[in-house]
């Protein structure tokens, strides 16, 4: 049976359109792809359940914003949304309470610390530090990611200093982008110069694309391929823009098939790297087809996948594991032992 076929004979996917071209060409790759272990991610800073997967009842990796919901940007992709769903810790001593509590109360391994940008899209973390230094010092098995927004050598030096363990920022191709979407007066080459920052510390660097970040068109996308492909980066997390975090009729909803060719791509441009596919893309069947071309297409790892995602990853010959974490961060557990630490 070829793909085509036992994708059609899949429930889950009953009804789904795909590109016969396009899922031909994975499947011309399919003895690389069946070679790439495949993972799972379903960090717990939001439910999730599928009939394939379940998530994780105890809150191990949850993430915190610095600004709570705000952010001066307010970038029309976003509209500052992202941060609602994030723990608030304005505060040094916020953070530091809600984590030690959390590893108390619920055996939390991980955090990711995020907010919002100030007017030049950076975000200061520096009174953050001192905290994650403790934290660290007193729980170093903790891993804690961090978002960086644009920075510089220095700023990069302390995050890494302070023990911060993977650094993630957006990389965007397209200098229209940049100042239309993100109301940001700064060239593409600074997004550049940020990574290379990063990538010189021992931190692991995961920059993430946002596919469709142009009001639901690839614009840029092509160029952020080669930027990251430049430099010695962990991993590349790509994401998919959700038009419904946006004001009504600037967005469209990208074409799911143009996003499946951005997989490939993006496999194709970097062989040797890992690229992910993060948490934020569009719900429904348009998610559905999204994980299972990114399943195709031979990502490595996929976030919340959606139902028919396992059956895909069967379909192709690829071996999966599951972990509770956020994507860009490894934790070293298997499955199993990820539901044995839920179910404790």
């Amino acid at each position: 049976m070829n793909w085509l076929s036992g994708l059609a004979a899949m429930e889950a996917l009953e009804g789904a359109s795909f590109d016969a071209a396009l899922v031909a060409r994975m499947e011309a790759r399919s003895a690389a792809v069946a070679a790439r272990p495949l993972r799972f991610s379903s960090p717990t800073f939001k439910e999730y359940q599928t009939d394939e997967l379940s998530g994780c009842g105890k809150n191990s990796f949850p993430a915190f914003s610095i600004t709570a919901g705000e952010c001066a940007l307010n970038c029309d992709h976003c509209q500052k949304k992202i941060l609602e769903p994030m723990i608030p810790a304005t505060k040094p001593e916020m953070l530091d309470q809600k984590v030690r509590d959390l590893i108390l109360l619920q055996g939390l391994r991980g955090f990711l610390l995020s907010g919002g940008s100030n007017r030049h899209n950076v975000i200061n973390y520096d009174r953050f530090y001192p905290i994650i230094e403790g934290l660290k010092r007193d729980f170093p098995h903790l891993q804690i990611a961090i978002h960086t927004a644009l920075c510089d050598e220095a700023a990069a030096k302390r995050m890494e200093s302070a023990g911060v363990d993977s650094a993630m920022m957006d990389v965007i191709g397209a200098e229209e982008t940049i100042r239309d979407v993100y109301h940001l007066d700064r060239p593409v080459a600074d997004f550049e110069a940020a990574l290379a920052a990063l990538c010189a510390t021992g931190m692991a660097v995961v920059p993430h694309i946002v596919l469709g970040l142009h009001y639901g068109r690839m614009v840029g996308e092509a160029n952020a391929f080669d930027i990251v492909a430049r430099h010695a980066i962990d991993s590349l997390v790509l994401v998919v823009v959700m038009p419904f975090y946006s004001k009504p009729g600037t967005f469209v909803i990208p074409d799911v098939h143009e996003i499946g060719s951005m997989f490939l791509q993006s496999r194709l441009r970097m062989p040797d790297k890992k690229v992910l596919l993060g948490c934020a893309r569009p719900a429904g069947m348009h998610k559905r087809i999204t994980d299972a071309y990114a399943v195709m297409a031979g990502l490595d790892g996929v976030a919340f996948p959606a139902e028919g995602a396992v059956a895909v990853a069967a379909l192709t010959g690829r071996q999966y594991d599951q972990e509770h974490s956020c994507c860009s961060i490894k934790t070293g557990l298997g499955e199993g032992r990820e539901k044995a630490l839920c179910a404790a």
